[in-house]
């Protein structure tokens, strides 16, 4: 099986790969942030570096895919390729970032991959208010990160949004994070795991 954490960035998507990997023996796999060459120049220089940047992601994602589709094992992923497409990059585009051929050219080649994969199993998606995302941020300290503007966070919930309601065709489970702690709270943790479980298992309440 294939299963996807999705959400803003700081929304705790990291965390929870990493405690349900753990509880269920899947295989981790996590999003390539601290090996990307373009990211420290991106966030100097977005609109120069965007194209670099999003294109790196895309090819790293469908690689990622290529390789769980060939496993055998269950795995989970911090980040999935569709929200690199329908999120980041349409918020670069968006934003003016990414012209209209840069982005016509991405989507192209986007669409010429999705003929050889297909959508996770199950898509987790860590729904989140801006202030503890701003919270999170600030706590893990990323250099690169403390930069970031509000209101890119607040386009990317947006996006997000737009893209789990209405684009995405897989099963989604919609976590909101603001008022649970999964990572200290058992119980908070295991509601989760209740909903996964009924989502792929047939086990338990899915409320």
């Amino acid at each position: 099986m294939h299963i996807v954490i999705a959400g803003n960035i700081g929304s705790g998507k990291t965390t929870l790969t990493t405690l349900l990997a753990r509880h269920y023996g899947w295989i981790p796999k996590f999003e390539a942030v601290e090996h990307n060459p373009y990211l420290d120049d991106y966030y100097k220089d977005i609109p120069r570096w965007s194209f670099a940047l999003e294109v790196f992601f895309l090819k790293q994602r469908f690689k990622d895919l290529l390789d769980i589709a060939s496993s055998e094992k269950t795995v989970i992923q911090d980040r999935s390729i569709f929200e690199g497409v329908y999120v980041f990059a349409a918020n670069n585009h968006r934003m003016g970032n990414l012209d209209d051929r840069d982005f016509e050219c991405y989507m192209q080649l986007f669409e010429s991959m999705m003929t050889a994969v297909k959508v996770p199993d199950l898509m987790i998606y860590l729904r989140s208010s801006i202030p503890h995302l701003v919270e999170n941020i600030q706590k893990r300290g990323r250099e690169y990160e403390q930069q970031m503007q509000l209101d890119y966070l607040k386009n990317l919930n947006q996006l997000y949004d737009d893209f789990i309601y209405q684009h995405y065709q897989g099963k989604v489970i919609t976590i909101e994070v603001d008022q649970i702690d999964f990572l200290h709270r058992k119980a908070d943790f295991a509601r989760i795991t209740d909903r996964i479980d009924a989502n792929l298992f047939g086990l338990f309440s899915q409320t």
